[in-house]
C-alpha cells in the first residue's frame, strides 16, 4: 500500500471545554465566600458593638479617676450611671419607678453580697441630699457598683 492510498484522516481535536456548567469546586466556592463574608461581618459587629454594660464600665472607670469632680458630684454621677445602666439592661416597667429601699433591694438581687441596702448603698439614693462628710464611703461605693456591673449579663437581642 502506498501512503497516498491509506484511509487516514486528519487529527480531530476535541471541542473546547465549555464554561457552563462549572465544576463542583466552583459551586462550593460560590456558597462559601458569601457565607464566610457574612459570618465575618457578624463577628465584627458583635465584637465592636457598644453595649450599655461596656459603656457603663468605661464610664465608671473614668468617673473613679476624674479628679476635677467633687465627691458630691461623683456620687450624683455614679447614682445616675447605675440607674441608666439598670434601665437599659432590664425592662423599663420593672426598674424605672423604683426608689429608695425598693431600688436598693433590686440592686442587691443580682450580687451575692447584699451591701446596697446598707450605709454605703444608701448614698446612691440620697446622693443629692447627703452631707459632704459621707464622702469617706465613696471608695467602697465605687467597688460595690463595679461588682454590680460585673455581675450583670448582656440582654439577648
Amino acid at each position: 500500500m502506498q501512503a497516498t492510498e491509506l484511509p487516514l484522516r486528519d487529527i480531530h481535536l476535541p471541542d473546547a471545554i465549555s464554561w457552563w456548567p462549572p465544576a463542583m469546586g466552583w459551586w462550593i466556592l460560590a456558597v462559601l465566600i458569601p457565607l464566610c463574608g457574612y459570618l465575618i461581618f457578624r463577628l465584627y459587629k458583635r465584637l465592636t458593638r457598644k453595649t450599655a454594660l461596656k459603656s457603663a464600665k468605661k464610664q465608671l472607670k473614668s468617673l473613679k479617676l476624674n479628679e476635677q469632680l467633687t465627691k458630691q458630684e461623683k456620687l450624683i454621677a455614679l447614682s445616675s450611671l447605675i440607674r441608666r445602666t439598670a434601665v437599659s439592661l432590664y425592662p423599663r416597667t420593672e426598674v424605672a419607678s423604683l426608689t429608695g429601699e425598693a431600688w436598693l433591694n433590686f440592686l442587691d438581687q443580682s450580687i451575692p453580697i447584699k451591701s446596697f441596702n446598707s450605709d454605703i448603698g444608701w448614698l446612691l439614693t440620697n446622693a443629692l441630699y447627703s452631707p459632704a462628710d459621707s464622702s469617706h464611703y465613696l471608695a467602697p461605693l465605687f467597688n460595690l457598683c463595679e461588682t454590680w456591673l460585673n455581675a450583670q449579663k448582656e440582654p439577648k437581642t
